[in-house]
């Protein structure tokens, strides 16, 4: 069998090496608790990722308060967290020599309304979002509250953390024009939204010490009109590039209601390669790629044509949790992706959690006709672990 060049090794800035070049991009696995802590399903599911193969896989919103999480599925990483089972799950993750990273969370004006009080950068009254505005004292203390998260996530055995800078997510409101409209030192011109986010690198950093790998997730485009456009995530990188960051993920879109996702989109190739081509003429920071990989091929030549250093999949890794195993030795072209008919807003994303709810139990997989059952499963899960958050966090 012929060796694949995803089967390369990739060593970061920090000195830590990763022993191949195929990552699980950051999902909101909903496999939390209610109050925050993992789950046995949680960590057998980032078990089964580890020994399928790949070399890091990164667990989406891991929050650093319970006031603006995603979803009442998200975990939470402070002093009163479990701490046995994070370090469980810090284990698990790494079998086979893998890493598992978290990303630090916070949903500012995206945070489920049922459980919290959005707030984001400014005030906003959109249909199907309203949040408040953070104040200036809170803006001021969210660098440190990442680092205490990354400083935490260090100590209990993770390989790394990634800060959340996409998909509509609180730095990414910040970044964005169109959700970002203070007259104050964070807000204007892209040189005051981009502050936040490196005083956040700057205080993770420091938090963790050189050694350790710290990542971001940016977004190419909010693919929102008067939204965060290439030009200026360009800035970022290049901004970035000064930074003592690690790994730069490539996404984009947004989870903002109506919203186009990026990963609903039709499309047979990768969203983002070639941003990430013109990305890496403003930084030598290695670059991963996310979205849109849905054949060996197209993640092998992003690797040979040198627009991406690690490729990022995400739903691949939920219809085919062994697939890096496969395509390591160049087999499996192509995971099994389902087909369907008309699906409402967010079903799909209903869909493949409860698919990743199904991998974590190793039992049968779903099919594209239980998609009405999905969502439904899905919901009801979401409004039970609610009324559990609530009971537990107030």
């Amino acid at each position: 069998m012929r060796t694949s060049p995803l089967a390369q090794r990739l060593t970061l800035p920090c000195g830590a090496t990763l022993k191949n070049r195929i990552a699980k991009s950051a999902m909101s696995d909903s496999l939390g608790d209610g109050v925050g802590n993992p789950t046995g399903d949680q960590i057998r599911l980032y078990e089964r990722w580890a020994k399928g193969g790949l070399t890091l896989s990164i667990i989406g919103e891991v929050q650093a308060t319970p006031h603006f999480a995603e979803k009442p599925g998200n975990l939470i990483l402070n002093g009163q967290s479990d701490r046995d089972l994070l370090r469980r799950l810090a284990k698990a993750g790494a079998a086979d020599g893998a890493q598992l990273w978290l990303q630090l969370g916070h949903a500012g004006a995206m945070a489920d309304a049922g459980i919290s009080t959005p707030k984001g950068p400014s005030a906003l009254d959109l249909p199907g979002l309203t949040c408040g505005a953070l104040t200036l004292d809170e803006i001021h203390a969210l660098p440190a509250e990442c680092a205490r998260t990354a400083s935490l996530a260090k100590e209990l055995g993770f390989g790394g953390v990634q800060v959340h800078a996409a998909h509509g997510f609180l730095l990414s409101q910040f970044l964005s024009p169109l959700f970002n409209k203070r007259e104050d030192a964070y807000g204007g011109s892209l040189q005051n939204r981009m502050r936040l986010l490196l005083e956040v690198i700057e205080a993770v950093r420091e938090a963790v010490g050189p050694k350790f790998p710290v990542g971001i997730k940016l977004n190419a485009t909010d693919q929102l009109e008067g939204g965060f456009a290439e030009e200026e995530s360009i800035e970022v990188i290049a901004a970035v590039d000064k930074t003592a960051i690690d790994l730069i993920d490539i996404s984009g879109g947004t989870y903002f209601p109506g919203a186009a996702s990026s990963s609903d989109r039709a499309g047979s190739g990768p969203y983002f390669l070639e941003f990430a081509g013109r990305a890496r003429q403003k930084t030598e920071i290695p670059l991963m790629v996310t979205g849109g990989f849905k054949t060996l091929a197209q993640a092998e030549s992003a690797i040979v044509e040198g627009k991406a250093d690690l490729i990022g999949l995400a739903r691949a890794l939920v219809v085919d949790p062994e697939l890096p195993s496969f395509w390591l030795s160049g087999q499996r072209s192509e995971p099994p992706f389902p087909r369907f008919k008309n699906p409402p807003e967010g079903g799909v994303t209903a869909w493949y959690t409860m698919q990743i709810t199904q991998n974590a139990k190793g039992e049968t997989a779903l099919s594209p006709e239980n998609l009405e059952g999905a969502i439904e499963a899905y919901e009801s899960r979401d409004e039970t672990r609610r009324r559990i958050w609530k009971s537990k966090h107030g």
